[in-house]
């Protein structure tokens, strides 16, 4: 587990054994995440020439990899199945290739292919998903993507990682390229304030990263949006004398259970926030190890009910889908409200099983699932 402080190194080191990479500076407005992704992508090229960008007519790889690397480029039209397939190929040459999609069409149309010709297969195939949660709000229902987690993280052998700003993507890329298996990096659209005061924490792959100190209630968020609402609520809660501990996944697979295992034995309850259905994503990946480790209460900040039928600005129809700073600290505090067990003396280890009297759930639902 890693923890930020205010003045934190300006180097970033993509694993403990692969590359680093420098984080630029603090932009003066937020960079998108696709510009920020491709940016790294032509670096990273510019380093190994295995790397080859395929493209399902995203929009500017043709011209940002295209222009630069003409002959490492290749365009599959709109046909994700077909992607995966080729890249697959590709990638049993000794190739690393990139294959680019809307996170829905990754996740769902082309579910079959990603689930045999690259997970199957072990492939060194990177999977990068845009537009992912609600991120593409302004296109309506056919592009919204709130499954994919459910998806990935039931696939054996798939690193799925989460930047939570345009700044991790690059460290991430980086961390990524060292790995022999495939792997499914999840972007969203639009840019969003950057997360991190000042330097980025380094990025490794796996570890939590502790965004604030608390030991009255933890935090747990995943995805620009969810950890900046996590942020604002343990704020509100530090306003009010309660110390808030927040917890950012990058990684949901592997996961931190470690860091998941020493909240529960610290604090008093968890929230979790995410982009996604409370099903299969981060809410279930904390809730196992809640229910393995301590007793405690779980409450899954996540997008539910049946979506509006409206086109929204992407903060917005998050808000309208239950998920905000308001709904993060709503949560906290019931999860302070609710009966406490006697605390553990130290922190359980990962591997103990035990029952569990875990709660999960939604405030607007309001009941345990």
């Amino acid at each position: 587990m890693t923890t930020t402080e205010p003045t934190t190194a300006p180097t970033i080191t993509a694993t403990s054994t692969g590359p680093t990479a420098t984080a630029p500076a603090t932009p003066s407005k937020p960079v998108g995440p696709r510009e920020a992704y491709r940016e790294a992508l032509v670096a990273l090229a510019e380093r190994d020439e295995r790397v080859l960008c395929l493209d399902s007519d995203m929009g500017n790889l043709d011209t940002s990899f295209g222009g630069r690397f003409p002959e490492r480029y290749v365009s599959t039209g709109i046909a994700e199945a077909n992607l995966f397939t080729v890249s697959a190929g590709l990638a049993a040459r000794g190739l690393r290739p990139y294959a680019h999609t809307m996170a829905t069409f990754a996740a769902t149309r082309a579910a079959e292919q990603l689930k045999l010709d690259v997970v199957g297969t072990g492939l060194p195939v990177r999977v990068v998903a845009t537009h992912a949660g609600l991120s593409a709000a302004h296109f309506g229902g056919t592009h919204y993507c709130l499954e994919d987690l459910a998806v990935t993280r039931a696939l054996h052998g798939l690193t799925v990682v989460v930047p939570a700003d345009a700044r991790e993507i690059g460290p991430a890329l980086a961390a990524l390229h060292e790995l022999d298996g495939p792997s499914y990096l999840r972007l969203g659209r639009s840019a969003t304030p950057p997360v991190h005061d000042g330097d980025v924490p380094p990025f490794r792959l796996g570890e939590a990263v502790t965004l604030r100190a608390g030991n009255d209630v933890t935090l747990v968020a995943c995805g620009p949006l969810p950890v900046r609402f996590a942020l604002a609520a343990a704020d509100r809660l530090a306003g009010e004398g309660i110390a808030a501990r927040v917890l950012q996944i990058h990684t949901l697979v592997p996961f931190d259970e470690a860091a998941i295992a020493v909240a529960a034995a610290e604090t008093g309850g968890l929230v979790t926030v995410e982009e996604h259905r409370p099903q299969g994503g981060l809410g279930d990946a904390v809730a196992q190890v809640v229910a393995a480790h301590a007793p405690r209460p779980v409450l899954r900040i996540a997008v539910t009910g049946p979506l509006p039928g409206l086109v929204d600005d992407h903060a917005g129809l998050l808000a309208a889908t239950g998920v905000s700073p308001e709904t993060v600290h709503a949560a906290a505090l019931r999860v302070l409200s609710a009966p406490r067990t006697r605390p553990r003396t130290t922190a359980p280890t990962t591997t103990a099983v035990t029952a569990s009297t875990t709660t999960t759930g939604t405030p607007s639902e309001g009941r345990p699932s």
